[in-house]
C-alpha cells in the first residue's frame, strides 16, 4: 500500500528535480559565451600539445626520427647576386616569396613575386634551368618555398643572404611596380 505524500515532501522532491535542470541551463549559457569557448579551446589545445610532447619523449625512437630535412640552399651575397646578374642575366631567376603587398612596397630589381604559399601551384612560372635565388623578409618563407621547390626536383636553389632586410639595410637598389 502506498502512503499519501505530504505537500512538504512533494516540494522537496520538486526542488531536487529542478536542480539538475538549472545546472543544465547554466552550462548551456556558459557554452554560448565566446570567452568561455575560447578558454575551453585553449585548454584542449594545451592538453593535446602536452600529450603529444609527452608521447614523443616517452618513445626514444620517435624522438630520434627527423621530421623533414629542409631544402639545401646555397647562400649568395647581395654583391655576388649583382655580379652574377651583370655577367649572366639570363641564368639567374630572382624569386620574391613575400606577399604581393610586401612586393609592391619594394623588391630586388627584376625579381618575380610568387608568394611562398602559392609556389606549389605556380611551379610553371619558375624555371628549372636557371639558378633560382629565393628571398623573403627574414628567411623563413624562403626556406618553406625552397622545400616545395626541392620536393619538385629543383636543384639550383640559392638563398639571398640576409633577405630583404639586409638588402635594404645595405642601401641596395629597390624596385617598385
Amino acid at each position: 500500500m502506498t502512503r499519501p505524500s505530504s505537500p512538504r515532501s512533494s516540494a522537496v522532491r520538486a526542488r531536487a528535480l529542478a536542480r539538475p535542470l538549472a545546472r543544465q541551463s547554466h552550462l548551456r549559457e556558459l557554452l554560448q559565451h565566446p570567452a568561455w569557448l575560447a578558454f575551453l579551446a585553449g585548454a584542449l589545445l594545451l592538453v593535446s600539445l602536452l600529450a603529444s610532447v609527452g608521447a614523443r619523449a616517452a618513445d626514444p625512437a620517435a624522438a630520434a626520427t627527423p621530421v623533414a630535412a629542409p631544402a639545401k640552399m646555397k647562400p649568395i651575397s647581395a654583391d655576388a647576386l649583382l655580379q652574377e646578374r651583370a655577367r649572366q642575366p639570363q641564368q639567374v631567376f630572382v624569386l620574391d616569396v613575400r606577399s604581393p603587398q610586401e612586393f609592391a612596397e619594394g623588391h630586388v630589381p627584376g625579381a618575380v613575386n610568387v608568394p611562398y604559399d602559392q609556389v606549389a601551384v605556380r611551379l610553371a612560372e619558375i624555371p628549372r634551368d636557371k639558378d633560382v635565388v629565393l628571398y623573403c623578409r627574414s628567411g623563413r618563407r624562403a626556406g618553406l618555398a625552397a622545400d616545395v621547390l626541392a620536393a619538385n626536383d629543383y636543384k639550383r636553389l640559392l638563398h639571398l643572404d640576409g633577405d630583404m632586410q639586409a638588402w635594404t639595410a645595405q642601401g641596395r637598389p629597390v624596385e617598385k611596380p
